[in-house]
């Protein structure tokens, strides 16, 4: 009898080191279980125990951004799906869409996001932004109106920074994939 007792006491010692699984890693372990990607999308985990944080890798195959692999990271709070993940580009990019820090503007991100969305939704919502940028819904003021202006231009300064290259007076990150 003594030795049942202290069977249970060790199993209670052990489920309480070992850590709850939330809400959110649930949703994220289905979203992760069910998303269909393309060839030109693959996703990395750092750290394979935490499914809440890990980038994706975007490389356009047109478009004018092709030829471009462009890195993202996802942070996904505790509240999630109820909040959507924090999403942003880890480099730095000539596009109407994407500021000069990374943050991103796509509406799934913001006000149009409900809990109903996925990963897979927001994943190919940007994916989306490198085949169509949306000049009237910019975080890079500059580059929206290079692109309604004079879109020769901004094609060009697309190519020039992702080469590495400099555009008026910023230099961006060579983002062109091997």
């Amino acid at each position: 009898m003594i030795k049942i007792w202290s069977m249970k006491k060790n199993e209670d010692a052990a489920a309480k080191k070992k850590p709850k699984t939330s809400a959110a890693q649930i949703r994220v372990q289905k979203d992760l279980t069910e998303l269909d990607l393309p060839s030109t999308m693959k996703t990395n985990f750092p750290d394979p125990n935490d499914l809440l944080n890990f980038t994706l890798t975007i490389t356009p195959d047109e478009g004018m951004y092709k030829g471009g692999a462009f890195q993202f990271s996802f942070a996904i709070n505790t509240n999630y799906p109820h909040d959507p993940p924090k999403v942003k580009c880890l480099q730095k990019i000539y596009h109407p869409n994407v500021d000069l820090e990374g943050n991103v503007c796509l509406n799934i991100l913001r006000e149009d996001w409900k809990p109903v969305l996925n990963l897979n939704s927001v994943m190919v919502g940007l994916q989306y932004l490198f085949l169509e940028p949306n000049p009237d819904d910019p975080l890079n003021k500059e580059a929206a109106q290079e692109m309604v202006k004079n879109r020769d231009t901004f094609v060009a300064n697309v190519k020039t920074s992702m080469r590495g290259g400099s555009v008026k007076g910023i230099q961006y990150a060579n983002v062109i994939s091997q």
